[in-house]
Protein backbone atom coordinates (compact mmCIF):
# COMPACT_ATOMS: atom_id res chain seq x y z
CA UNK A 1 0.00 0.00 0.00
CA UNK A 2 1.27 3.41 -1.20
CA UNK A 3 1.92 6.38 1.56
CA UNK A 4 -0.54 8.42 -0.43
CA UNK A 5 -3.00 6.07 -0.30
CA UNK A 6 -2.42 5.36 4.01
CA UNK A 7 -3.59 9.07 4.27
CA UNK A 8 -7.13 10.46 5.05
CA UNK A 9 -9.19 10.94 2.10
CA UNK A 10 -8.49 14.82 2.04
CA UNK A 11 -5.35 15.07 3.19
CA UNK A 12 -4.40 12.59 -0.05
CA UNK A 13 -5.61 14.84 -2.07
CA UNK A 14 -4.21 17.87 -0.66
CA UNK A 15 -0.91 16.15 -1.44
CA UNK A 16 -1.75 14.84 -4.72
CA UNK A 17 -2.77 18.81 -5.44
CA UNK A 18 1.10 20.01 -3.84
CA UNK A 19 2.65 17.58 -5.86
CA UNK A 20 1.38 18.70 -8.73
CA UNK A 21 2.25 22.46 -7.77
CA UNK A 22 5.44 21.83 -6.94
CA UNK A 23 6.48 20.26 -10.53
CA UNK A 24 4.93 23.53 -11.94
CA UNK A 25 6.93 25.46 -10.32
CA UNK A 26 9.77 23.31 -10.89
CA UNK A 27 9.39 23.13 -14.77
CA UNK A 28 8.84 26.89 -15.43
CA UNK A 29 11.89 27.30 -13.01
CA UNK A 30 13.98 25.20 -14.83
CA UNK A 31 12.74 27.18 -18.27
CA UNK A 32 13.33 30.48 -16.77
CA UNK A 33 16.97 29.16 -16.29
CA UNK A 34 17.66 27.44 -19.05
CA UNK A 35 16.69 31.01 -21.00
CA UNK A 36 18.34 32.77 -18.58
CA UNK A 37 21.76 30.45 -19.18
CA UNK A 38 21.39 31.45 -23.05
CA UNK A 39 25.15 33.34 -23.57
CA UNK A 40 26.05 32.38 -26.71
CA UNK A 41 24.37 30.68 -30.79
CA UNK A 42 26.67 28.29 -32.53
CA UNK A 43 27.01 29.82 -36.21
CA UNK A 44 27.18 27.13 -38.25
CA UNK A 45 27.67 28.89 -41.44
CA UNK A 46 28.54 27.03 -44.87
CA UNK A 47 30.28 23.67 -45.24
CA UNK A 48 32.03 21.88 -42.54
CA UNK A 49 35.10 20.60 -45.01
CA UNK A 50 38.15 22.31 -44.27
CA UNK A 51 39.03 22.52 -48.06
CA UNK A 52 36.01 23.40 -48.96
CA UNK A 53 36.15 26.41 -45.85
CA UNK A 54 39.77 27.40 -47.44
CA UNK A 55 38.17 27.36 -50.63
CA UNK A 56 35.71 29.67 -49.47
CA UNK A 57 37.78 32.16 -46.97
CA UNK A 58 40.29 32.85 -49.88
CA UNK A 59 37.21 34.05 -52.50
CA UNK A 60 35.36 35.22 -49.50
CA UNK A 61 38.38 37.59 -48.64
CA UNK A 62 39.09 39.18 -51.76
CA UNK A 63 35.51 39.77 -52.40
CA UNK A 64 35.54 41.69 -49.59
CA UNK A 65 39.00 43.71 -49.97
CA UNK A 66 37.61 44.58 -53.45
CA UNK A 67 33.83 45.75 -52.04
CA UNK A 68 36.08 47.98 -49.45
CA UNK A 69 38.34 49.75 -52.18
CA UNK A 70 35.93 49.95 -54.79
CA UNK A 71 33.45 51.77 -52.21
CA UNK A 72 36.25 53.71 -50.72
CA UNK A 73 37.60 54.68 -54.27
CA UNK A 74 33.69 56.11 -55.14
CA UNK A 75 33.77 57.90 -51.84
CA UNK A 76 37.41 59.31 -52.45
CA UNK A 77 36.92 60.82 -55.76
CA UNK A 78 33.63 62.36 -54.73
CA UNK A 79 35.36 63.71 -51.71
CA UNK A 80 37.94 64.93 -53.83
CA UNK A 81 36.41 65.90 -57.45
CA UNK A 82 34.71 69.63 -57.16
CA UNK A 83 32.38 68.27 -60.07
CA UNK A 84 30.83 65.51 -58.12
CA UNK A 85 29.84 67.69 -55.48
CA UNK A 86 26.43 67.46 -56.63
CA UNK A 87 23.13 65.92 -54.85
CA UNK A 88 23.17 62.58 -57.09
CA UNK A 89 27.21 62.25 -56.33
CA UNK A 90 26.47 63.05 -52.09
CA UNK A 91 24.09 60.16 -52.45
CA UNK A 92 25.74 57.68 -53.97
CA UNK A 93 28.80 58.65 -51.57
CA UNK A 94 26.65 57.85 -48.35
CA UNK A 95 25.31 54.38 -50.19
CA UNK A 96 28.91 53.44 -50.83
CA UNK A 97 29.67 53.91 -47.10
CA UNK A 98 26.45 52.11 -46.42
CA UNK A 99 27.55 49.15 -48.53
CA UNK A 100 31.35 49.80 -46.64
CA UNK A 101 29.61 49.14 -42.91
CA UNK A 102 26.95 46.69 -44.79
CA UNK A 103 29.60 44.00 -45.74
CA UNK A 104 32.01 44.70 -42.87
CA UNK A 105 28.68 43.57 -40.08
CA UNK A 106 28.99 40.41 -41.11
CA UNK A 107 32.00 38.93 -43.83
CA UNK A 108 34.60 39.42 -41.30
CA UNK A 109 32.45 37.44 -38.52
CA UNK A 110 31.77 35.13 -41.48
CA UNK A 111 35.56 34.53 -42.26
CA UNK A 112 36.98 33.75 -38.74
CA UNK A 113 34.12 31.08 -38.29
CA UNK A 114 35.72 29.80 -41.79
CA UNK A 115 38.92 29.24 -40.21
CA UNK A 116 38.87 28.54 -35.65
CA UNK A 117 36.97 25.77 -34.49
CA UNK A 118 34.78 27.04 -32.56
CA UNK A 119 32.23 29.41 -34.45
CA UNK A 120 30.61 30.88 -31.37
CA UNK A 121 29.44 34.58 -30.99
CA UNK A 122 27.99 35.54 -28.08
CA UNK A 123 24.49 36.48 -26.69
CA UNK A 124 25.35 40.17 -26.73
CA UNK A 125 27.48 40.53 -30.24
CA UNK A 126 24.34 38.27 -31.70
CA UNK A 127 21.77 41.13 -31.06
CA UNK A 128 24.26 44.00 -31.90
CA UNK A 129 25.14 42.23 -34.74
CA UNK A 130 21.54 41.57 -35.55
CA UNK A 131 20.47 45.61 -35.10
CA UNK A 132 23.50 46.94 -37.13
CA UNK A 133 22.70 45.29 -40.10
CA UNK A 134 19.07 45.54 -40.02
CA UNK A 135 20.03 49.30 -39.29
CA UNK A 136 21.84 49.69 -43.07
CA UNK A 137 19.67 47.29 -44.58
CA UNK A 138 17.04 48.95 -44.04
CA UNK A 139 19.08 52.51 -44.83
CA UNK A 140 20.11 51.43 -48.06
CA UNK A 141 16.26 50.80 -49.09
CA UNK A 142 15.41 54.16 -48.23
CA UNK A 143 18.51 55.92 -49.94
CA UNK A 144 17.28 54.03 -52.95
CA UNK A 145 14.31 55.53 -53.20
CA UNK A 146 16.15 59.18 -52.64
CA UNK A 147 18.45 58.47 -54.98
CA UNK A 148 15.14 57.61 -57.63
CA UNK A 149 13.62 61.26 -56.30
CA UNK A 150 16.71 62.75 -57.04
CA UNK A 151 16.64 61.65 -60.47
CA UNK A 152 13.25 62.54 -61.00
CA UNK A 153 13.83 66.03 -60.55
CA UNK A 154 17.21 66.09 -62.22
CA UNK A 155 15.20 64.80 -65.32
CA UNK A 156 11.69 66.00 -64.95
CA UNK A 157 12.07 69.76 -62.84
CA UNK A 158 15.51 70.42 -64.65
CA UNK A 159 15.26 73.98 -64.08
CA UNK A 160 13.93 73.97 -60.36
CA UNK A 161 16.46 70.94 -59.74
CA UNK A 162 19.20 73.20 -57.23
CA UNK A 163 15.63 74.58 -55.50
CA UNK A 164 13.95 71.34 -54.77
CA UNK A 165 17.74 69.24 -54.25
CA UNK A 166 19.76 72.09 -52.03
CA UNK A 167 22.23 70.83 -49.66
CA UNK A 168 19.63 71.60 -46.76
CA UNK A 169 17.12 69.07 -48.56
CA UNK A 170 19.61 66.76 -49.06
CA UNK A 171 21.19 66.68 -45.21
CA UNK A 172 17.47 66.73 -44.64
CA UNK A 173 16.86 63.35 -46.47
CA UNK A 174 19.61 61.22 -45.29
CA UNK A 175 18.61 62.04 -42.00
CA UNK A 176 15.08 61.12 -42.34
CA UNK A 177 16.46 57.66 -43.76
CA UNK A 178 18.51 57.02 -41.14
CA UNK A 179 15.86 57.82 -38.19
CA UNK A 180 13.48 55.21 -40.18
CA UNK A 181 16.39 52.37 -40.26
CA UNK A 182 16.98 53.00 -36.83
CA UNK A 183 13.17 52.77 -35.71
CA UNK A 184 12.39 49.97 -38.06
CA UNK A 185 15.73 47.93 -37.05
CA UNK A 186 14.87 48.43 -33.39
CA UNK A 187 11.34 47.24 -33.57
CA UNK A 188 12.90 43.52 -35.54
CA UNK A 189 15.43 43.17 -33.15
CA UNK A 190 13.53 43.66 -29.28
CA UNK A 191 10.50 41.50 -31.11
CA UNK A 192 13.19 38.75 -32.22
CA UNK A 193 15.27 38.58 -29.03
CA UNK A 194 12.61 38.76 -26.44
CA UNK A 195 11.27 35.58 -27.07
CA UNK A 196 12.44 32.18 -25.17
CA UNK A 197 15.51 30.91 -26.65
CA UNK A 198 15.82 26.82 -24.86
CA UNK A 199 18.17 25.29 -27.64
CA UNK A 200 19.97 23.75 -29.45
CA UNK A 201 21.77 27.60 -29.90
CA UNK A 202 22.74 26.14 -33.49
CA UNK A 203 21.76 29.16 -35.94
CA UNK A 204 22.17 27.64 -39.67
CA UNK A 205 23.29 30.68 -40.69
CA UNK A 206 26.78 32.85 -41.31
CA UNK A 207 25.23 35.60 -38.98
CA UNK A 208 22.59 36.51 -36.94
CA UNK A 209 19.65 37.18 -39.22
CA UNK A 210 16.24 38.02 -38.20
CA UNK A 211 14.15 34.92 -39.90
CA UNK A 212 17.45 32.02 -38.62
CA UNK A 213 17.35 33.30 -35.29
CA UNK A 214 13.82 32.99 -35.16
CA UNK A 215 13.55 29.21 -35.89
CA UNK A 216 15.58 28.40 -32.42
CA UNK A 217 12.49 30.20 -30.82
CA UNK A 218 10.74 27.83 -27.85
CA UNK A 219 7.71 30.07 -28.42
CA UNK A 220 5.07 30.56 -31.16
CA UNK A 221 6.39 33.04 -33.33
CA UNK A 222 3.18 34.04 -35.47
CA UNK A 223 3.02 36.95 -34.14
CA UNK A 224 6.43 37.80 -35.49
CA UNK A 225 5.74 36.65 -38.55
CA UNK A 226 2.86 39.12 -39.28
CA UNK A 227 5.09 41.88 -37.81
CA UNK A 228 7.50 41.22 -40.33
CA UNK A 229 5.18 40.83 -42.87
CA UNK A 230 3.64 44.63 -41.94
CA UNK A 231 7.31 46.25 -41.37
CA UNK A 232 8.54 44.57 -45.06
CA UNK A 233 5.43 46.06 -46.49
CA UNK A 234 6.52 49.68 -44.76
CA UNK A 235 10.24 49.62 -44.55
CA UNK A 236 10.58 47.28 -48.21
CA UNK A 237 7.27 47.59 -50.64
CA UNK A 238 6.64 51.76 -49.73
CA UNK A 239 10.21 52.69 -50.97
CA UNK A 240 10.18 50.31 -54.19
CA UNK A 241 6.54 51.63 -54.65
CA UNK A 242 8.18 55.38 -54.70
CA UNK A 243 11.27 54.40 -57.13
CA UNK A 244 8.75 52.56 -59.74
CA UNK A 245 6.56 55.68 -59.73
CA UNK A 246 9.30 57.73 -59.82
CA UNK A 247 10.60 56.06 -62.91
CA UNK A 248 7.42 56.17 -64.72
CA UNK A 249 7.57 59.29 -64.70
CA UNK A 250 10.76 59.87 -65.57
CA UNK A 251 10.70 57.09 -68.96
CA UNK A 252 7.60 59.33 -70.29
CA UNK A 253 9.89 62.38 -69.86
CA UNK A 254 12.68 60.28 -71.36
CA UNK A 255 10.40 59.63 -74.22
CA UNK A 256 9.46 62.84 -74.98
CA UNK A 257 13.03 64.24 -75.10
CA UNK A 258 13.44 64.13 -79.17
CA UNK A 259 17.13 64.22 -79.58
CA UNK A 260 18.52 60.81 -79.58
CA UNK A 261 21.46 61.60 -77.85
CA UNK A 262 19.44 63.25 -74.88
CA UNK A 263 17.56 60.35 -74.49
CA UNK A 264 20.48 58.61 -74.44
CA UNK A 265 22.21 60.29 -71.76
CA UNK A 266 19.33 60.41 -69.65
CA UNK A 267 18.69 56.95 -69.78
CA UNK A 268 21.97 56.08 -68.89
CA UNK A 269 21.93 58.05 -65.85
CA UNK A 270 18.64 55.96 -64.29
CA UNK A 271 19.95 52.01 -65.93
CA UNK A 272 22.64 52.28 -62.89
CA UNK A 273 20.23 52.54 -59.94
CA UNK A 274 17.32 50.52 -61.80
CA UNK A 275 19.89 47.93 -61.98
CA UNK A 276 21.28 47.94 -58.20
CA UNK A 277 17.47 48.07 -57.08
CA UNK A 278 17.14 45.08 -58.83
CA UNK A 279 19.67 42.95 -57.13
CA UNK A 280 18.54 44.02 -53.69
CA UNK A 281 15.09 44.33 -53.21
CA UNK A 282 14.37 40.79 -54.57
CA UNK A 283 16.50 38.90 -52.53
CA UNK A 284 15.53 41.01 -49.88
CA UNK A 285 11.35 41.05 -50.30
CA UNK A 286 11.92 37.21 -50.44
CA UNK A 287 13.42 36.31 -47.13
CA UNK A 288 11.82 38.95 -44.89
CA UNK A 289 7.90 39.35 -46.74
CA UNK A 290 7.53 35.49 -46.60
CA UNK A 291 5.92 33.06 -44.46
CA UNK A 292 8.37 31.44 -41.63
CA UNK A 293 6.95 28.01 -42.80
CA UNK A 294 9.03 28.65 -46.02
CA UNK A 295 12.19 29.05 -43.99
CA UNK A 296 14.89 27.11 -45.88
CA UNK A 297 18.31 27.57 -44.63
CA UNK A 298 20.71 26.52 -46.91
CA UNK A 299 19.14 28.95 -49.87
CA UNK A 300 18.53 31.22 -47.59
CA UNK A 301 22.15 31.77 -46.96
CA UNK A 302 22.45 32.48 -51.02
CA UNK A 303 20.25 34.86 -50.72
CA UNK A 304 21.61 36.62 -48.02
CA UNK A 305 25.28 36.57 -49.50
CA UNK A 306 23.13 38.22 -52.84
CA UNK A 307 21.80 41.13 -51.19
CA UNK A 308 24.44 41.94 -48.47
CA UNK A 309 27.98 41.04 -50.06
CA UNK A 310 27.25 40.39 -53.62
CA UNK A 311 25.06 43.88 -54.06
CA UNK A 312 27.74 45.63 -52.51
CA UNK A 313 30.61 44.54 -54.10
CA UNK A 314 28.94 45.00 -57.80
CA UNK A 315 27.54 48.57 -56.85
CA UNK A 316 30.58 50.52 -57.54
CA UNK A 317 31.95 48.62 -60.42
CA UNK A 318 28.38 49.44 -61.86
CA UNK A 319 28.26 52.99 -61.37
CA UNK A 320 31.82 53.60 -62.19
CA UNK A 321 31.85 51.54 -65.41
CA UNK A 322 28.61 53.23 -66.83
CA UNK A 323 29.35 56.91 -65.60
CA UNK A 324 31.91 58.94 -67.43
CA UNK A 325 32.02 61.95 -64.60
CA UNK A 326 33.25 59.27 -62.17
CA UNK A 327 36.12 57.82 -64.67
CA UNK A 328 37.19 61.58 -65.34
CA UNK A 329 37.67 62.03 -62.21
CA UNK A 330 39.65 59.19 -61.53
CA UNK A 331 41.90 59.74 -64.66
CA UNK A 332 41.50 63.48 -62.31
CA UNK A 333 42.95 62.54 -58.95
CA UNK A 334 45.33 59.66 -60.20
CA UNK A 335 47.48 62.28 -62.82
CA UNK A 336 45.69 61.28 -66.02
CA UNK A 337 43.22 63.54 -68.08
CA UNK A 338 40.91 65.43 -66.90
CA UNK A 339 38.23 64.23 -69.10
CA UNK A 340 37.27 60.38 -70.31
CA UNK A 341 37.54 59.50 -73.46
Amino acid sequence: MSIMSSLPQGQGQNKEVLFVFNKQITMQSLGKKNHSSVSEFLLLGFSSELHVRTALFTFFLLLYIITLLGNGLIITLIYLDSHLHTPMYFFLSILSLVDMSYVTTTVPQMLVNMVRPRRMISWGACVAQMFIFLVLGIAECVLYAVMAYDRYVAICFPLHYTLFMSRAICIKMVTVCWLISTAGALIYTVFTMRLPYCGPYKINHFFCEVPAVLKLACADTSFNDQLDFILGFILLLVPLSLILASYVRIFASILRIRSSQGRFKSFSTCISHVTVVTMFYGPAMIMYMRPGSWFNPEWDKKLALFYNVVSAFLNPIIYSLRNKDVKGAFLKVFGGRGKAQ
